[in-house]
């Protein structure tokens, strides 16, 4: 068995107490990068605990929180502009290996004397690097290996004790090292699946450089998270809150596992989920499982909450709001609960931009792209303590997760269904019609994708119904009748994503069924959206 890492809720993600004994830890400074968890996400990929914190994470804060390394992430500064974000200059003296990344190593050329300035020639996209010094950082990184260039800056002048690591055809200063303080900068960003030899890189700096051990495994997950939960909950009881996906349903597990008989699962109908999937998901958790669940009829509820409510976020806030009173009247039934267990996950606090909140100040480092059910809307009488074991796990590491611990290929195959549901899929007000067409239509949808075994080769596949209503002919008559939107993508961990290539037969056939099939439906249409700049839900 591994090494055990401790996993730090986000509340202790900036106190030197909860990381202290994770000695094998990657800390990323974020500096306002959307791509900033996408390098926490590789660091993972290497089976080594990686964190994002703020910027304004002081030197005395990472000395005691004693990681192995450091990166600067990208961000969107020029680091000679007034207001740049700057980090603690004292970290260059800690003596932990960092590495800048795009931003983060023009931050580090100017805090060490060095030069940056507005570059003749930006450079965007692919670009061959070539490697001069192929040792450390750049070992076993193929010479014109592709990576991946975004800045208007360039490097002008090395700092004092730096030497040059690569070049590309636009970027004189590509990569460079200073390798007795090991501190390493890099112009491209070698997080991205672009960037061919990136994760050779970043296993170099990982491995051979800051001589991390392969410690972030999902056995040693499972075992510390049981033992967390354990030592969290003691002998009171929790109420999970069940949907049915790959989430809440390894959550359900796990705490299964860990705590038995004082975990209630509850599963609230708001009326926002797809066709058969309520009925689908108490069969399989009562029959199969053999995990009790109690079924709480909630749709009237939420839709008379709803009425109106035309603004996303406002959808949000309320679905969130009547999800917490309705497991607070339903503790009170069965409880009482000391401890309301969700399955949120590390992307859903990263869009909310929930871990770059300055702890002292309240300032956000990234921008907020939206809040999500499970990080978003808790009303602040909020009466259950929280438990969110997999708060720091990405979608493709639960899945791992709900496979060690018994999870059936099902569900843990799912694809990503967000915890508003179709209340989101349905743009602006929300009614009983809207719904019912939107439901046979996405069901249409996942049949067909379905039937040609092409669902497990797409990130999600659903259909989302617009507000609008458009001219068309069936019969020989004019109809005006909603838009359908088909929305299906490709990705690895939804940070990015890519609109999938769908054989074209297969959007004709998916089109056809929806507006002979579907009332209310007159044109089909397919959202060809990468994210960014787009996201992957419309709302």
């Amino acid at each position: 068995m591994n090494t055990a890492v401790t996993l730090p809720t986000q509340q202790q993600a900036q106190t030197t107490e909860s990381l202290e004994i994770n000695r094998q830890m990657i800390v990323i400074l974020d500096f306002g990068s959307q791509y900033s968890e996408l390098i926490a996400r590789r660091i993972r990929e290497t089976q080594v605990y990686s964190e994002v914190l703020s910027y304004r994470t002081t030197a005395e804060q990472l000395r005691r929180l004693n990681p192995k390394g450091i990166i600067l992430s990208g961000g969107p500064n020029s680091v000679y502009d007034r207001d740049a974000p700057q980090c603690d200059p004292e970290i260059w003296h800690l003596g932990i290996p960092i590495l800048g990344v795009c931003y983060g190593m023009q931050l580090m050329v100017q805090q060490l004397g060095g030069k940056v300035a507005r570059a003749e020639r930006g450079e965007y996209g692919k670009a061959s690097l070539y490697i001069d010094d192929p040792t450390d950082l750049l070992t076993n990184v193929e010479d014109g290996t592709t990576m991946w260039m975004s800045h208007g800056d360039s490097v002008t002048q090395m700092p004092p004790g730096f030497e040059l690591l690569a070049h590309t055809e636009n970027t004189p200063c590509a990569a460079i090292a200073d390798h007795k303080r090991k501190l390493y900068g890099v112009q491209f960003h070698p997080e991205v699946v672009h960037s061919v030899g990136g994760l050779a890189l970043l296993r170099n700096f990982v491995y051979h450089i800051c001589e991390c051990e392969p410690t972030w495994t999902t056995a040693a997950f499972v075992e510390e998270a049981i033992r967390e939960i354990r030592a969290k909950v003691g002998n009171k009881r929790v109420l999970l809150a069940l949907s049915g996906g790959v989430d809440s349903s390894t959550l359900a597990f796990l705490l299964h596992k860990a705590i038995g008989d004082q975990l209630t699962c509850v599963f609230i109908d708001q009326g926002f989920m797809r066709k058969y999937e309520p009925e689908r998901l108490l069969k399989l958790f009562q029959e199969q499982f053999h995990i009790p669940v109690v079924y709480v009829n909630a749709r009237d509820r939420f839709l008379a909450a709803l009425k109106g409510v035309t603004d996303p976020e406002e959808k949000r806030r309320i679905i969130g709001h009547e999800f917490i009173r309705v497991f607070e009247e339903e503790s009170k039934r069965l409880g009482p609960f000391d401890y309301l267990a969700q399955g949120t996950l590390y992307p859903d606090v990263i869009e909310s931009a929930d871990t770059n909140v300055d702890p002292q100040t309240g300032e956000r480092v990234a921008v907020k792209i939206k809040s999500h059910h499970n990080v978003g809307g808790l009303p602040k009488d909020l009466r259950f303590k929280l438990v969110e074991p997999l708060r720091k796990l990405f979608k493709d590491e639960v899945r791992k997760v709900g496979r060690s611990i018994g999870l059936p290929e099902e569900i843990v195959q799912r694809h990503p269904f967000p915890g508003p549901g179709l209340a989101i899929r349905i743009l602006g007000e929300i009614t009983p019609e809207k719904l019912k067409i939107l439901r046979d239509a996405d069901l249409i949808v996942r049949q067909e994708i379905n039937q040609r075994g092409l669902y497990h080769q797409y990130w999600q596949a659903f259909a989302v119904l617009l507000p609008i209503k458009s001219v068309g002919v069936m019969g020989d008559r004019r109809t005006y009748a909603y838009p359908i939107v088909l929305r299906i993508v490709s990705s690895e961990d939804g940070m990015t994503a890519d609109w999938a290539k769908v054989p074209y037969d297969v959007l004709e056939v998916i089109s056809n069924r929806i507006v002979n099939e579907v009332k209310g439906v007159n044109r089909v249409v397919y959202d060809i959206t990468s994210k960014p700049p787009g996201t992957i839900e419309w709302e």
